[in-house]
């Protein structure tokens, strides 16, 4: 005896819930930008994990708060005492904290007229060295997109086909099945 409509309108019902549900996983995976979102987090945790193998996490490198002035203060007579207990054995390390530490009192004190012109002058070059990267890596990023656009077409042809295949071989077998039945009850 053949199977039960209602069982093959359960079947049919399945296999359409489990095709849409990997079209949709297919579609998501192939995505230009989130294919970019994995590759920027991976790039991110690895640089992230380098930094804290080199300066420390950031729970041993906790400073002194406050008002700026007051915490500067705190925090260049925190680092160096820090720089002593942690970069013993890594030089590398001690120059980062210092370039730092640097770094945060300059911040705190205005720029002159030479440094803002010098600035200026700086960003125009790199703007201006910069364009053919930025051009480059539109092209790169275009052509990645346009690979992209074309897989996820053909991936997406290829689900399509097998759907047709799986709907016309569940059509055949709710056909042979009611055939069955019919014939069963005459």
């Amino acid at each position: 005896m053949g199977k039960e409509p209602e069982v093959i309108e359960e079947d049919i019902q399945s296999s359409r819930e489990d095709l849409s549900r990997d079209l949709d996983a297919l579609a998501d995976r192939v995505s230009p930008g989130r294919v970019v979102g994995r590759k920027v987090e991976g790039v991110k945790g690895r640089l992230s994990g380098a930094k804290d193998s080199v300066m420390g996490s950031a729970s041993s490198m906790s400073g002194a708060s406050g008002s700026a002035a007051g915490s500067v203060s705190g925090a260049v007579s925190d680092t160096a005492g820090k720089v002593s207990s942690q970069a013993t054995g890594n030089p590398l390390a001690a120059g980062l904290i210092a370039f730092g530490a640097g770094w945060l009192v300059s911040s705190l004190l205005p720029a002159s007229t030479a440094e803002a012109r010098l600035a200026g002058q700086a960003v125009d070059m790199a703007k201006e060295q910069g364009q053919p990267l930025i051009e480059h890596a539109k092209s790169v990023g275009q052509e990645i997109g346009d690979d992209m656009k074309d897989k996820a077409t053909q991936a997406a042809s290829d689900v399509k086909d097998t759907a047709t295949e799986s709907a016309q071989h569940v059509k055949d077998e709710g056909q042979t099945a009611t055939e069955g039945v019919r014939s069963d009850l005459s």
